[in-house]
């Protein structure tokens, strides 16, 4: 079940509600680590062979981003997640808020690009990380983080892990391509990630690719890997749902060797990017 947007900022609502209810009462200031309010049909623990990316936008800066964020992840609560356009401060509340409020435990491996103040806040000597970042349930190993050699207009890379989906071991990419109108920029960036794809037998890439599934800059990963969804192709005739504000397919779940189940995409109200997450058939 797809929930309307009016339904999901009232299930937020009621979350920021219960946060200021429950309030700081260990000595520390610390939160109490109730339980808080989930939208109906919610994953009730992590789905051991879901996995999910999301560029979670930056910068947004709404009131209450990274509760809603968390929120909106245990909504779902899959294996393995990727986040674009991250900072580390963010994913260190979006991972407390899980594990605090719904015990769902996720261990963190970054891959930061660049530190930037004007991202991700700090001080003018010790900056926020931005970059990406990879959350699984089960623990990773192998971490590689690789910047681009030409980034674009901003620095862009991949992060890559060895972890657990569906119980197999498989290799997971995260990554983030340059901006719109960069198209060369691009190409070069999938041509170096491909490379190391097509490494591994059974791999999973995530991320936010800047282009439409038929833009010549992603012939090489659709060389080696399947969309999620059957339906989507790198043809005008392929059917590919959106995971933007602005009604177009950036966001991928890349498979290699690896079946899908099932996908949904989920619009939020903390990101002009969509939720994608899909269910995977990892003994195929």
């Amino acid at each position: 079940m797809v929930l309307g947007r009016g339904t999901r900022l009232l299930a937020v609502a009621m979350t920021a509600i219960c946060l200021v209810l429950i309030g700081p009462s260990a000595p520390s200031g610390a939160l109490v680590a109730k339980p808080l309010p989930l939208p109906r049909h919610a994953a009730k623990d992590v789905v051991p062979n879901r996995v999910m990316t999301w560029n979670i936008c930056n910068p947004c800066n709404q009131s209450g981003q990274n509760l809603g964020r968390a929120v909106e992840i245990a909504t779902y609560a899959p294996q393995v997640i990727g986040l674009q356009e991250a900072c580390v401060r963010d994913v260190e509340a979006i991972r407390d808020y899980l594990e605090n409020f719904y015990g769902l435990v996720y261990h963190v491996e970054y891959g930061t690009v660049l530190r930037n103040r004007g991202r991700c806040g700090g001080w003018p000597w010790s900056p926020g990380a931005f970059g990406q970042a990879i959350l699984s349930a089960a623990p990773m190993t192998d971490r590689v983080n690789v910047e681009y050699p030409d980034g674009g207009s901003e620095d862009r890379g991949y992060v890559a892990v060895t972890t657990m989906v569906g119980g197999r071991p498989v290799r997971v990419f995260n990554t983030h391509l340059a901006q719109r109108r960069q198209e060369a920029v691009r190409a070069d960036q999938v041509g170096v990630l491909a490379a190391e794809v097509a490494r591994h037998d059974r791999a999973i890439v995530l991320g936010d690719f800047n282009a439409r599934p038929d833009a010549p800059e992603l012939d090489d990963m659709w060389a080696l890997a399947a969309d999620t969804s059957p339906q989507c192709r790198p043809s005008p005739a392929g059917a590919c749902e959106p995971t933007t504000d602005w009604h177009s397919k950036f966001d991928y779940v890349f498979l290699r060797g690896i079946a899908p189940l099932a996908h949904r995409v989920h619009p939020s109200l903390y990101s002009d990017h969509h939720m994608l997450h899909t269910d995977l058939d990892a003994a195929r």
